[in-house]
């Protein structure tokens, strides 16, 4: 017996769920790529991705993924035998060392734990110690899908500072942008990169980037620079440039009407929204964990993401069962634990195109499969969910 019928949800931390207008934009002709309205379509795009980025510099659109734009990055700022340093606070910062490794640069990680965020002191302590200046960028998520940790952007910036060291202030916003706060120049950040597919509420399949001033002076001098990636190309006088090639057309109308339904509510109005479900799910999770069996993988309230959360499991436990459960009999997909979370933990997503409804369902499904599967638990966390919505939303 099963209760899938309909929609299949994604609960997973991308791609998430697209909204019927962004899949509706995408259902139309291919426009002229020279003509004067693809131009004003990309100009509107690069306009108001640099608004969500918070920047005065320019952003540049990639017909890529996250990773694609980890490597813009890397191959527009940097020179072959150039020192990374990376601010562990679970995989994804990681990640994006390793593709800079792998272009040629000498990474060194600063240890952290998977179990919380970056801590400024620590990152201010190690650039101090860095006095010939060896080290050339700093790279860091805001938000790390597999931990979900949130690091403190601002205060890391002002480590940065108050070290004195000139090294480039790198950030990844793939799980963050348009779902909470980002400040890239007030933070102090040399270059952003993201993509499309988790709070902007599009396919996948576009990367961005944005840069400031800093980052466009190192530009100039470094050599790890290629045709495709390459700003400078991309700035050239013809439009088809911007791409690199033929424009992802249906992919930029899909991006247009999702930025225009953030701006339409309003990005405050969106980051309250993301932090009234946030606050619902670790309700929920908070009472499941009174059953000994599940916690917070990040053990400071104050670090916890507020577009995914991983929730732990004690050993001994089958959570293959819980996602097969889920999907097959409730047509809903949970997040599996990556990294050296595999199998040790589950996934909740709760960022770009979702509201009470969808979270309240996920919460009630995850509590049945608990329930159904005999996997000790506090009871009640839906419950715990709906009050904190009614108190936070109230009439």
């Amino acid at each position: 017996m099963a209760v899938r019928a309909g929609r299949e949800f994604l609960a997973i931390p991308g791609p998430t769920t697209m909204p019927d207008e962004v899949l509706q934009a995408m259902h139309r002709p291919a426009l002229d790529i020279y003509s004067s309205e693809m131009v004003e379509l990309s100009e509107s795009l690069l306009r108001d991705l640099s608004r969500l980025f918070a920047t005065k510099g320019k952003s540049y659109i990639y017909i890529a993924n996250g990773h694609g734009a980890w490597e813009a990055v890397i191959s527009n700022v940097l020179s072959r035998g150039d020192k990374v340093l990376v601010l562990e606070s679970g995989r994804f910062a990681l990640g994006w060392g390793n593709a800079a490794q792998a272009m040629g640069c000498e990474i060194e990680v600063l240890p952290g734990d998977w179990r919380r965020a970056v801590n400024p002191a620590e990152v201010e302590e190690r650039l101090r110690r860095d006095t010939d200046h060896r080290i050339k960028a700093i790279v860091v998520v805001q938000v790390d899908t597999a931990s979900s940790a949130v690091n403190d952007l601002e205060a890391i910036g002002r480590a940065i500072k108050a070290a004195g060291h000139p090294a480039l202030y790198m950030v990844d916003t793939v799980a963050s942008l348009g779902c909470m706060p980002f400040e890239m120049d007030a933070w102090g950040i040399d270059v952003a990169m993201s993509g499309s597919q988790k709070g902007l509420m599009s396919p996948p399949g576009l990367g961005f980037v944005a840069v400031g001033d800093r980052a466009r002076a190192a530009h100039q001098h470094a050599d790890l620079r290629t045709p495709y990636w390459d700003w400078t190309n991309r700035d050239g006088p013809e439009h088809y440039q911007k791409y690199a090639g033929t424009a992802p057309v249906h992919l930029l109308f899909a991006l247009r009407k999702a930025l225009d339904m953030l701006f339409a509510e309003g990005l405050d109005a969106t980051f309250r929204r993301h932090r009234l479900l946030a606050e619902a799910v670790r309700s929920a999770v908070g009472v499941w964990s009174e059953g000994q069996v599940f916690s917070f993988n990040i053990d400071n309230a104050r670090e916890r993401a507020d577009t995914v959360t991983t929730v732990r499991a004690a050993d001994g436990h089958d959570l293959a069962a819980l996602h097969r459960y889920c999907k097959e009999k409730c047509g809903l997909v949970l997040g599996v634990g990556i990294g050296e979370l595999q199998n040790r933990a589950f996934r909740i997503a709760h960022m770009g195109h979702i509201n009470a409804p969808m979270i309240l369902g996920t919460l009630g499904v995850i509590e049945m499969a608990l329930t159904a599967l005999n996997i000790p638990h506090g009871k009640g966390g839906v419950a715990a969910a709906i009050d904190h919505l009614a108190n936070g939303v109230p009439a």
